[in-house]
């Protein structure tokens, strides 16, 4: 019977250079490349997990780690609280030329071109368009994954929201069917001011506020309205980046 292989037999040259962070800055050197001194993970196992340190102030550091099941190398990119990219690879060097263009600060949609292992996230095909473009395309998104087993006064609430100019300019986000709205476009999401859902009967529609319930209503119009009239005055456009606990 043939044994399971170990991360050894999957990733000799990882094994030969101690760790995956080092192997990671052997073949940048092998080819020309600069990763800025990949790291290994203070939590994780040296030879299946390390990052490379990002270059720019809107990207994190890029996580790569190695499956212990078969040769399979996975990335992971995030900015601003927004996943960007992803991949999975058996080549190293295509690894760590990916690694190399995300540090370098190189455009999404250029590394997906030059890297093809390289996938854009949902949010990462627009986020480069700035907050405006994310909120919009979180919006389309949300428009035509409803379905129809949402229900009726679900798609409603989705569009009267959508038609209101102070909630579209909101990061829309649901919680177990709730409509949220988000001051900034990445996670962790600012608490919603106001959240809208869908209600029984005699009500259809239900409205909060953050700490209590603002009202009922017969129709999906009437909720943003009354959502509305409930959102701070000095409220604006949704902002790129992660939520730090500031007053909105």
């Amino acid at each position: 019977m043939l044994s399971d292989p170990t991360v050894e037999d999957l990733y000799p040259e990882v094994a030969a250079a101690g760790s995956l962070a080092a192997a990671l800055d052997a073949v940048a050197a092998d080819h020309g490349l600069s990763l800025g001194s990949a790291r290994t993970l203070e939590w994780s196992s040296p030879l299946t997990w390390a990052s490379v340190p990002s270059g720019s102030s809107v990207r994190d550091d890029l996580t790569v780690s190695a499956s212990t099941d078969e040769r399979r190398f996975r990335i992971e990119g995030w900015g601003q609280g927004i996943q960007l990219i992803a991949g999975t690879t058996g080549d190293l060097v295509e690894v760590v030329r990916a690694a190399h263009n995300w540090r370098s600060g190189m455009p999404l949609h250029d590394i997906r071109r030059s890297v093809p292992f390289v996938v854009l996230t949902r949010r990462g095909e627009v986020v480069e368009q700035g907050p405006a473009g994310v909120v919009a395309a979180e919006w389309q998104w949300l428009r035509q994954s409803t379905t129809e087993t949402d229900g009726p006064n679900h798609r409603a609430l989705i569009e009267a929201a959508h038609n209101e100019p102070m909630l579209r300019q909101l990061y829309p986000y649901t919680t177990h069917s709730v409509l949220n709205f988000s001051t900034t476009t990445g996670y962790p999401f600012s608490p919603s001011p106001v959240s809208l859902s869908t209600h029984g009967s005699p009500s259809n529609f239900r409205v909060r506020g953050r700490r209590e319930v603002l009202g009922e209503t017969a129709t999906a119009t009437e909720a943003v309205a009354l959502a509305v009239a409930h959102l701070p005055a000095d409220l604006g456009p949704a902002v790129a980046g992660r939520y730090e606990g500031q007053r909105r």
